[in-house]
This record gives structure tokens, C-alpha cells and sequence, in this order.
């Protein structure tokens, strides 16, 4: 399945034309996503992977792309993929509660590609739920030349971005 990312109307980024996101369901307990970016690439800042992928925090800060994906109850987990190929996990017991580095949940960015019009994230994240069913929000962090922010996602429930609102997960796994 194939979604759009809008921009929060408070935060419009005039690099990016747009954001599509490909989600599929890999396996019962993977979900494959791709994350699309077409715009003016280099009139953002995009981070460059420095030494080995692995895991790191706040991410978002930058430029990254992010998956929330819940099951029937409350709780979720965050993945936060960044172009370096850095990743962080992190899971909840619900809203904005109970944020914890989330155990043996490392997803696989699997590959990155990056050009003047184009900037491509396709990763593989195990949230360690069946994913079949599962509720997902997804969203974007883009970070302008000027390191003005951008946030983007399937819906923009509140006034101030908030990518972790229930109302985000609005994308049912088949």
C-alpha cells in the first residue's frame, strides 16, 4: 500500500514536493517501508552515515523518517530511521508513556539513495507485535538548508506537530 505524507500547516517545507511512504507487510512480524522524498535534495540537510550504522537517540533533530505501530491495545513502538543508516527503537506503554529503549527491536535499513530530486529509505522493522492488523502511523522529520524543521505525517490530529497523537495511526496492515 501506497500513502501520502502531508506537512503540519504550521511547519510547510518548499524543498520537498512530496513524501510517499510503500508499506508492506514482509512477514507476519516485519513490515517493509519506503520512504520516498522528491524535491530540491539539496536544499536540505541530510545526514551522512559517519562510521558504523547502529543505534542512536533523538534522531529526530534532524532529518529521519519514523513508523509507529501499535496492536489492538495502548501500547506501541516508535522507529526512528535516519539516512546515516543510525536507528532507535523505543516502546510505550501508551500516549507519550512509559518511553523506554525498546529490546531486541533493531530494524534493518536496508538501503539509502540520495540524488538531486530524490531521497529514498527503505528499511525493515520488526515491532514485535503480528503486524497483520496492526495500526501504524508514519511520518518525516525534514530539516531544511537553514535547519528549519518539517514535520510530516498521514494526519496532523493537533495543532503542534505530535506524530505519537492516537488519531496518527490511521494505516491498517493488510
Amino acid at each position: 500500500m501506497r500513502v501520502v505524507l502531508l506537512p503540519h500547516p504550521l511547519t510547510p517545507c518548499r524543498a520537498v514536493r512530496g513524501i510517499v511512504v510503500t508499506v508492506l507487510r514482509h512477514d507476519d512480524l516485519t513490515l517493509r517501508l519506503r520512504y520516498d522524498v522528491e524535491g530540491d535534495i539539496s536544499k536540505l540537510r541530510v545526514p551522512q552515515l559517519s562510521g558504523q550504522p547502529g543505534r542512536a537517540d533523538e534522531l529526530w533533530r534532524h532529518t529521519c523518517f519514523e513508523a509507529f505501530v501499535r496492536d489492538a491495545g495502548e501500547a506501541y513502538r516508535e522507529f526512528n530511521l535516519s539516512p546515516s543508516r543510525m536507528w532507535a527503537a523505543y516502546e510505550f506503554d501508551g500516549y507519550r508513556t512509559g518511553g523506554r529503549v525498546a529490546a531486541g527491536a533493531a530494524p534493518e535499513i536496508a538501503s539509502v539513495e540520495m540524488d538531486d530530486a530524490d531521497l529514498m529509505l527503505l528499511a525493515h522493522v520488526r515491532p514485535g507485535v503480528p503486524v497483520r492488523g496492526a495500526r501504524v502511523a508514519l511520518s518525516t522529520v525534514i530539516e531544511d538548508a537553514s535547519g528549519t524543521m518539517s514535520y510530516w505525517a498521514l494526519a496532523h490530529p493537533a495543532k503542534k506537530p505530535d506524530f505519537h497523537h492516537p488519531d496518527s495511526f490511521t494505516v491498517v496492515v493488510p
